[in-house]
């Protein structure tokens, strides 16, 4: 989270508070304006402001010497450690800032040195785990004018160092010691001018001296002690006993909130702020003459006209300890939880979200962003706490926060539209919202962390179709390209989520082309060869394959193809340890091998040897891996050198294996590489001799897919049609015998089944009018009942077609499984049927197919089948020569 320089300004509904200027800075404002020069200094503050936010800290905490003027808060934000011992802003009144685990006691003690008016000195809620009691106590010596100190995650706040506190800093009335692993709680208690204590998270408290110790603090309102141990009966006493306590904050507690017996003291003028407890009660019961509904306390606070100096001080460290607890509770989400986010967790959030603190809305977005997510890994969210969020309004808060000029409200905003856009619904209100044009905005924000989330958002929203429209007229895919170059280095946040957008972008054709033009192929290739980080390589690879999948509707599957170094990075993702990018990477090469040329490219890759070993090593692999590589074996075996070369390799024991998934997907793809070798007669021999027979016969008979039982018969056709039985005539006579005998019960087992399976799409008695009768009615129920939809995608060769119809004179059950072949191949309005249809025209099939249909002795399937493709014949031929 990056932040600005900010200028110290309290709000109060529609009005706003800026501390006035010093007289030495408006005596250089009327020198400037006597001269006639222009002085930036004279620009309005807000304009300064953000002239600042576009600066980096080292030069932000430069230029604050010469705004020293004016210079009244600064803060401080992820790049800012090394920075800040150049910060010299001798009015600083106020600082604060995160992420600042960097910050060392000298680099701390020599900022409070040259600070002494600072009043205001915040640090977290990120751990400041390199300071030390000593920073503190240099701090207690340096600033007396101090009137608030927080500071997180310190190991050990010393006696000595609170003692200096309490002596050096008498106004001292806010102190924070968050997250601490020990507090020396007896020198606390000797810090009277404290108004407000907050100890949440620290650890080591001894809770006996506190309740003997704390309760005589005197001006002591409000005490913070959530998500520590704290038990109730240190609660009840420093209730009752304490005469000025007015709010006990005690949120995540667990000791305390698993005693059923325990009873909240009912003491008037005095509340406890719990899980159990009703919040928005509890702190308008303390402003009984301001609110008179619950619910409203906050809101009715900042539209109140009158000044209410005590409550205003109150209800701004309601805010901040409220944000911060919150916030740990978001992230460390303990269960039982539920019941708390959805009537009370998500609307104090929302309200938070519209505090006039800045630090306090940062927190709330966070918090948002983070109490929905259940499992982050597998992008998970509660969808009733999301869906909670939705109805009272918190998208439009989080879109008008996404448009501040702050950095880090843009980044915690844009954070939680993204979590909270996984659920469709929310998505939808986003996209009614305005909020694709945000986010589409911020991607292009200098600001890395901005940007990243952004594209977060994104990605998310376009996982759903009815957005991908709008991303990309919204300049969201340029956007996204851009990213990856801006931040082709030290970004692996962004780059996968810019990536993974534009996966998601790709899979729809009209994006496609716009990443194409955008010069997402190049910036996607970029990442695919040069990223070591896993998750952006397996979103580059998954958008490479997305962008590769419309191979019939342009040019990009080519495009990606012709891309130097694409395919040579896609075979060696293959080989990558994390499964993810494996699968992405295989699947990228499966639907780039649908183009002619690329096919022979990723062979001349490697890619046959690295696919190959891919399949060899994913049997316990997750289903999605084993699709894809079988599916790019596949691809790569429509080449008749390629089929070769993956038999040769020993890509045909793997597919066996494969072809045995429980996996629906993976029996397709297994069975389509397995049909495909098995067109060569030496690799039909190898799934035979790896016994491949049974394998695709419990396919051909079993398999819920019908494409997958369609493929294994085909496969089997292959094998046993007879080209297979003179490659086996081979070797002595001894071993000739040995394979025939093998073979001869194969044959068997693969004709039996082939013929069930022909026999599943078999209606006798339509089969039985459709002999009867010539009627188109008849022979188109025929069809419909044999119809395997999928197989219209089939694109086969002449080759392939030849050997279908000289199957058609084989007096086996071959014949009617050639004759179902192909009718699936040109049932008019498949994919490829006009091809098929042209092949076999000019083969001469239609002399073959009347034969057929008019042989006595054929099956009835194989006569009705054999009509039914001339007819389909016949279609095409009367289609062509009208010109569609």
């Amino acid at each position: 989270m990056s932040r600005r320089l900010r200028r110290r300004v309290s709000k109060k509904g529609k009005e706003k508070v800026v501390a006035h200027s010093y007289t030495e800075f408006e005596e250089e404002v009327s020198t400037s304006e006597r001269n006639g020069d222009v002085n930036w200094t004279c620009l309005p503050d807000d304009t300064v402001i953000q002239l600042f936010s576009c600066l980096n800290y080292r030069d932000r905490a430069s230029l604050a010497s010469t705004y020293a003027g004016i210079c009244r808060s600064s803060a401080l934000g992820a790049e800012s450690a090394d920075a800040i011992i150049f910060l010299q802003a001798r009015n600083l009144r106020e600082l604060s800032g995160d992420y600042c685990r960097k910050i060392t006691d000298a680099t701390l003690s020599v900022i409070a040195a040259r600070h002494e008016l600072l009043e205001c000195l915040q640090l977290g809620p990120d751990f400041c785990e390199r300071i030390t009691s000593d920073a503190v106590k240099q701090i207690a010596f340096c600033c007396p004018n101090l009137t608030k100190l927080r500071l997180s995650g310190i190991r050990d706040v010393q006696g000595d160092a609170i003692n200096a506190l309490g002596k050096h800093c008498p106004h001292l009335t806010d102190v924070g010691f968050l997250d601490c692993l020990k507090v020396d709680e007896l020198a606390l208690g000797n810090v009277a001018s404290l108004r407000f204590l907050s100890v949440a998270g620290t650890s080591n408290v001894k809770w006996g001296v506190v309740s003997h110790v704390w309760h005589k603090l005197p001006n002591l309102l409000g005490l913070d002690v959530s998500r520590t141990d704290v038990g109730p009966a240190a609660v009840s006493r420093l209730l009752i006993s304490s005469q000025s306590l007015k709010v006990l904050c005690a949120l995540n507690c667990p000791v305390l909130e698993g005693d059923a017996n325990f009873t909240v003291p009912k003491i008037k003028g005095k509340s406890l702020l719990a899980h159990f407890t009703d919040i928005f009660e509890g702190i308008a019961s303390l402003f009984a003459d301001i609110t008179s509904k619950g619910k409203t306390v906050f809101l009715d606070w900042r539209n109140s006209k009158k000044t209410h100096k005590s409550m205003d001080e109150m209800m701004s460290w309601f805010e901040w300890i409220l944000s911060h607890s919150l916030l740990r509770s978001a992230e460390n989400n303990p269960q039982g939880l539920d019941d708390f986010w959805l009537k009370q967790g998500a609307p104090l959030l929302l309200i938070l979200m519209q505090s006039s603190q800045e630090d306090v809305q940062e927190r709330a977005a966070t918090g948002l962003a983070t109490f929905v997510v259940i499992d982050d890994e597998h992008a998970s969210i509660d969808r009733g706490r999301a869906e909670a969020v939705m109805r009272d309004g918190g998208i439009r808060l989080l879109l008008d926060l996404a448009k501040s000029w702050r950095e880090g409200l843009q980044s915690e905003a844009a954070k939680a539209i993204a979590n909270l856009s996984v659920n469709v619904n929310v998505a939808k209100a986003v996209a009614e919202e305005g909020g694709i044009d945000i986010l589409a905005s911020l991607a292009r924000s200098m600001n890395r962390l901005v940007a990243e989330e952004a594209a977060g958002g994104l990605w998310n929203l376009s996982v759903g179709e009815e957005h991908k429209g709008a991303i990309a007229e919204a300049g969201g895919v340029k956007a996204l390209v851009d990213l990856i170059f801006k931040w082709s280095s030290g970004g692996d946040g962004v780059l996968e989520r810019a990536a993974g957008a534009l996966a998601n972008l790709a899979a729809d054709d009209k994006c496609s082309m716009a990443v194409a033009l955008a010069g997402g192929v190049h910036a996607l290739v970029m990442l695919a060869r040069n990223c070591k980080f896993e998750g952006v390589q397996e979103q580059a690879a998954r958008a490479l394959a997305n962008l590769a999948a419309h191979g019939d509707s342009n040019g990009n599957n080519a495009a990606v193809g012709q891309e130097v170094g694409a395919l040579e990075a896609l075979v060696q993702l293959t080989r990558s340890p994390h499964e993810g990018v494996r699968q992405e990477a295989a699947g990228a090469l499966w639907n780039l091998s649908f183009d002619d040329r690329n096919r022979e490219a990723i062979a001349s890759a490697g890619g046959v040897e690295a696919l190959v070993a891919l399949a060899q090593t994913c049997s316990n692999a997750s289903p999605g891996l084993q699709e894809r590589a079988a599916g790019a074996l596949w691809g790569l075996s429509v080449s008749e050198a390629n089929s070769v070369a993956i038999g040769r390799e020993g890509g045909v024991a793997p597919l066996i294996a494969l072809a045995r998934s429980d996996a629906e997907d993976v029996h397709e793809t297994a069975a389509g590489a397995l049909w495909n070798l098995a067109f060569n007669p030496g690799n039909a021999l190898r799934i035979v001799e790896e016994g491949g027979v049974p394998a695709l016969v419990h396919l051909c008979s079993s398999s819920v897919s019908k494409m997958a039982r369609f493929m294994a018969a085909l496969a089997l056709a292959y094998m046993f049609d007879g080209r297979m039985d003179e490659y086996a005539l081979v070797g002595t006579s001894s071993e000739s015998t040995s394979k025939i005998v093998s073979l001869d019960g194969s044959r068997r087992m693969a004709l039996k089944h082939i013929e069930a399976f022909i026999l599943m799409f078999s209606d006798r008695q339509a089969f039985t009018t459709a002999a009867a009768s010539s009627a188109p009615a008849a022979l188109a129920e025929v069809t419909e009942g044999a119809r395997i939809q999928e197989a219209g995608h089939l694109r086969c060769s002449g080759a392939e077609i030849g050997r279908f119809i000289s199957m058609l004179k084989n007096p086996s059950v071959l014949k009617a499984c050639a004759a179902f072949a192909l009718l699936q191949f040109t049932i008019p309005g498949g994919r490829h049927a006009l091809h098929h249809a042209k092949l076999m025209q000019n083969a001469g099939a239609a002399r073959v197919l009347r034969a057929t249909a008019a042989a006595a002795t054929a099956p009835l399937e194989a006569k009705i089948f054999a009509r039914i493709v001339l007819r389909n014949l016949e279609h095409h031929q009367a289609e062509s020569s009208k010109g569609i």
